[in-house]
């Protein structure tokens, strides 16, 4: 399993993933769950997934191929993020290939039992365009982000969710929504075996147009371990300064 945040901010994007596929007592594997497609001063998106890395994989092989296509001369071709004259269509060009893969192995998947499971976040920017954010679903329709949606997760979500619903709005700086997401990412590392460091913290400022900020942060990262541990006391704090209910009678 995975998790994965995008925020859309008036000041830029702000996305985080972890890296963790497997996780048992003899079986723990890391893969990087973040793609970063960019043409400066043109173009930039970046791409997180969840679910199935196998079909993850070969969707994110399917743009890389389609970009490397271009200009080739190839009278058909796939879609082509770089070709995208919008970001609605780089969603939709996401979508296609997940399309592809999914008539290629889904069949093949139902007869081992197991279904086809994999879904994108999509943010970036194709300049004369605003910021975009999209959540992209298994069977490849997607949705936008909006003024009163400001957040995207998809995987292992609900531990982390609580303090994106009290935080997050559509003003909150980058540096206050890189440290929300850091923190939402611990509330998930402590409560799901299945999501574990290291963690991309990949940040978009608006129209620079490329990656403005990729950092990979470590179960010992100085700074994630500092806000780790002062959430925590925190929260224990919050608590405790809260009255006690009245049990008498």
């Amino acid at each position: 399993m995975t998790y994965c945040i995008g925020m859309l901010l008036d000041q830029g994007i702000v996305m985080a993933s972890d890296s963790r596929t497997n996780a048992g007592v003899d079986n723990i594997s890391t893969f990087r769950k973040v793609t970063v497609f960019q043409r400066p001063r043109d173009r930039v998106f970046v791409l997180m997934a969840a679910g199935n890395l196998a079909a993850s994989q070969a969707v994110v092989n399917l743009l890389r191929e389609a970009i490397a296509a271009n200009g080739t001369g190839q009278e058909e071709r796939s879609p082509n993020l770089f070709d995208s004259a919008t970001m609605f269509d780089a969603a939709r060009c996401v979508g296609e290939c997940i399309r592809e893969v999914h008539r290629r192995d889904a069949d093949s998947l139902q007869r081992f039992g197991l279904e086809f499971n994999v879904s994108f976040l999509l943010g970036g920017q194709i300049a004369g365009e605003p910021l975009r954010l999209f959540n992209i679903y298994p069977a490849a329709n997607f949705i936008e982000a909006t003024a009163d949606t400001s957040y995207f997760q998809i995987g292992e979500f609900k531990y982390g969710k609580p303090i994106l619903d009290r935080v997050i709005t559509r003003q909150s700086s980058l540096e206050e929504a890189a440290k929300c997401a850091l923190i939402s990412m611990d509330s998930t590392i402590r409560s799901n075996l299945s999501v574990g460091p290291p963690v991309d913290l990949v940040l978009v400022r608006n129209h620079d147009l490329r990656v403005s900020h990729h950092r990979v942060i470590d179960a010992e990262d100085p700074y994630f371990r500092q806000i780790r541990n002062g959430w925590g006391d925190a929260l224990r704090k919050a608590f405790k300064d809260l009255p006690d209910p009245d049990l008498a009678g």
